[in-house]
């Protein structure tokens, strides 16, 4: 359960227009988790980068896990960060792609953030996550929704890395969280969808309301 601030924000006319269409699609629970966030955001501003990557993972790891198939009757459905919000889940790619979306507007340089595909060897499926690099050559520590504690990616032996991408790059990963330019995140179309999607504001209902 998301905690919401008894004090209301005042809204940009961007932010009214986000709350208001997340809030006709999905219900009036979903707009108080709207402005829930945008309080997170607001709070966050001017804030050192730690403070931010804690508010934000803390933030969305409230949100329930649920599986693409049942919440969007879809295998593999990247939901913008309004489509997570207002359908209060989502798996872990939606998780990533919030803390991510979240991160940048905070003014976090893409340059240090990516989603990055792993494995998840306990539970023996593929997972993503978030990676923050503090430096081009740091040890990069992880947002994730498995694990609530942000850790460098050293301490996480139970993730086998694939690749990774950001706003422009993709990267074939290697130990330790460092990786191999491998090309332009143009090549994946879930997240050129995705990004399309979120700048023209479209949203879609989920099969499951967890606020009815």
């Amino acid at each position: 359960m998301i905690l919401l601030s008894a004090s209301a924000i005042a809204l940009t006319d961007s932010e009214f227009m986000q709350i208001s269409k997340v809030r006709h699609y999905y219900g009036d629970r979903a707009g108080q988790r709207m402005q829930a966030w945008r309080e997170v955001i607001r709070s966050q501003h001017g804030k050192d980068e730690k403070s931010k990557l804690e508010a934000i993972n803390h933030f969305f790891n409230q949100l329930r896990f649920v599986d693409d198939i049942k919440l969007w009757g879809k295998e593999d459905y990247w939901a913008t960060p309004l489509e997570f919000i207002g359908a209060a889940a989502g798996d872990c790619e939606d998780f990533s792609i919030a803390k991510y979306f979240s991160l940048r507007e905070l003014g976090i340089d893409d340059s240090k953030l990516r989603l990055v595909y792993v494995k998840a060897l306990e539970l023996n499926q593929f997972h993503m996550v978030v990676a923050y690099y503090s430096s081009p050559s740091a040890v990069p520590v992880l947002l994730d929704n498995l694990d609530s504690d942000i850790k460098p990616a050293t301490k996480r032996k139970d993730l086998l890395p694939i690749y990774s991408f950001n706003g422009s790059k993709l990267w074939l990963m290697k130990q330790k969280g460092q990786g191999q330019l491998a090309g332009q995140a143009s090549r994946l179309s879930v997240w050129n969808d995705l990004r399309q999607r979120s700048s023209h504001i479209q949203l879609h209902r989920p099969i499951i309301n967890f606020d009815e």
